[in-house]
């Protein structure tokens, strides 16, 4: 029994199944292994944040995406989170539906919001993502 458990979490930690890395990459995120989560990006991703997202506009190399997206939200927002739920998947394309919980550092106002995100894994790592969220609620909790 502890072999096959073993088994299927050495898997797990590098499996290429599309979904299995898509799910490496929040986790990484909610742990704040920015190393872990360049890890699961291609070296050419393109990874875009919403138009009238704080962050809008798309990165490239896994640095980039680390170092425009996560640490500018670790700067700007307390224990923001990713919280993946419910996997959507055709081949190389991973829809997962989501919400983001944060607290802005400056307005001390929270957010509990739901986000779509969706990723292209190709060949191992994801190639592509995009994010769809209510900008919105997003831009509210950052004004006085």
């Amino acid at each position: 029994m502890g072999l096959t458990m073993t088994h299927e979490g050495t898997d797990f930690a590098v499996s290429t199944a599309p979904a299995d890395v898509v799910r490496r990459q929040y986790l990484a995120s909610a742990a704040g292994d920015l190393a872990a989560l360049r890890a699961t990006l291609a070296p050419d991703v393109e990874w875009t944040e919403m138009a009238g997202f704080p962050l809008t506009g798309t990165y490239r190399t896994p640095e980039g995406v680390t170092s425009h997206v996560m640490e500018r939200l670790g700067a700007d927002w307390e224990d923001w989170t990713a919280h993946d739920d419910t996997y959507v998947v055709d081949g190389e394309n991973v829809v997962v539906l989501a919400r983001y919980t944060a607290v802005n550092a400056a307005t001390g106002k929270p957010i509990d919001v739901r986000v779509a995100h969706h990723f292209v894994v190709r060949g191992g790592p994801i190639a592509r993502f995009e994010q769809f969220v209510d900008t919105a609620l997003v831009r509210d909790a950052m004004t006085g």
